[in-house]
């Protein structure tokens, strides 16, 4: 027979390993939850959230997923693993009223048919390199001719046209998306293996932050930056958004958006943006420069330390009362107001997009740099690391 006093403390034993038992099975289901919701890629909390969701195929058959951003406000911003492409980005107006302020397709297959670098992740090379070469340590490396005579965002498949690892990521600063890539030795005429990491981050301040990290084993060329086309109206063209650059110096170009090599003083002339002036002002002005690029497509130089965060521009629009401030690391702005949309690109909601229908700010260094020693250098070696912060942030007027 067991004594009472040996069974009570047996019986204690036997529902501490239950105990324990108990929270180590919670422990697993917990983790594995966990786990699954991983792979699912969907994270929330009581403040944000991110979902995924499938969003096409390729040509190869490879799959496409769409991120969903969300913060506690309701600020929405939707971003794809192809190309790094933000597809929607919903704020709100004065009255509280949501809505897409970019533009794009409804669907992948506008994105794989015909897209003028709709909300992209551009590179290697973001903007243009004259007749698609240049030159270093003593090497002419050719690019691929997608420009008139010159090599554009990269080439024929950048960085906008191809499948990125993808994770979601939280932060104390709200909800996030990891995307990486190895553009491989050689890879549209570039050298060097470039490993390229661009965290977006939809901000608690409705802010898009979007960080780009890139190091590479070969001296090679780097110019990443973002290419939404913005419309702050939600639809119709942007002729009233009101425009305020921090600078007072752009880039002239040549007959093919080549710079010359000149920084030129925006004083006297249809570029100077230094007090808030409506984009339709002066786009039509008799000028030699806007007549070249059919309205605005220049880059704005800010003469301050690269890697210094600064404020570059404000837009407003009026009638939404919506607000864009762009802030950048970068030492230029390209300012672009979608001449060379035509009307033959239909986009969200059947919406034929045409001239002036959206403007995009590109944070970025200067065209042609690798041709231009006087231009900041874009250059890259081992050892280094490229680092580049764009935000856009998002308000409402008074």
């Amino acid at each position: 027979m067991v004594p009472a006093r040996l069974m009570a403390k047996q019986l204690e034993n036997s529902q501490t390993h239950v105990s324990a038992f108990n929270i180590i099975t919670l422990l697993v289901l917990l983790v594995a939850c966990a786990a699954l919701l991983g792979c699912a890629n969907v994270t929330s909390n009581t403040s944000s959230e991110i979902s995924r969701h499938p969003f096409g195929h390729i040509p190869d058959g490879t799959g496409v997923d769409a991120f969903t951003l969300r913060n506690a406000n309701g600020v929405e911003v939707q971003i794809l693993n192809y190309g790094g492409i933000v597809t929607s980005f919903k704020v709100p107006d004065k009255d509280g009223k949501f809505g897409d302020i970019v533009l794009g397709y409804d669907n992948l297959e506008g994105y794989l048919q015909k897209s003028p670098y709709f909300g992209a992740l551009v590179g290697r090379y973001g903007n243009r390199i004259a007749k698609g070469k240049f030159t270093l340590d003593g090497k002419e490396y050719t690019l691929a001719v997608n420009n008139g005579p010159n090599a554009l965002h990269g080439g024929l498949k950048g960085f906008d046209k191809v499948i990125w690892n993808a994770k979601v990521r939280a932060s104390p600063e709200g909800p996030g998306l990891e995307l990486e890539y190895t553009s491989k030795d050689g890879e549209e005429g570039y050298p060097g293996n470039l490993k390229v990491t661009a965290v977006y981050t939809l901000t608690h301040d409705n802010s898009l932050k979007l960080e780009y990290t890139a190091t590479t084993d070969k001296d090679t060329v780097v110019n990443l930056t973002q290419h939404s086309y913005f419309n702050l109206a939600g639809r119709g063209d942007v002729l009233n958004h009101v425009v305020a650059i921090n600078t007072d110096k752009f880039l002239p170009v040549d007959e093919t958006m080549i710079p010359t090599g000149e920084i030129k003083s925006v004083a006297g002339t249809p570029f100077d943006f230094r007090k808030p002036t409506a984009i339709g002002a002066r786009i039509n002005d008799d000028d030699e420069q806007l007549k070249l690029a059919k309205g605005y497509d220049h880059c704005y130089v800010f003469t301050k330390p690269i890697g210094e965060l600064t404020k570059m521009a404000r837009i407003t629009e009026p009638t939404s009362g919506r607000v864009l401030e762009i802030f950048s690391t970068d030492p230029g702005l390209q300012f672009y107001t979608g001449n060379h949309l035509d009307g033959s690109t239909i986009g969200k909601g059947g919406w034929k997009y045409e001239p002036r229908n959206a403007f995009c700010m590109e944070p970025q260094h200067f065209p042609d740099s690798p041709n231009k020693p006087q231009f900041p250098s874009v250059v890259l070696k081992p050892g280094q690391v490229y680092q580049h912060t764009v935000e856009y942030k998002f308000s409402v007027g008074k």
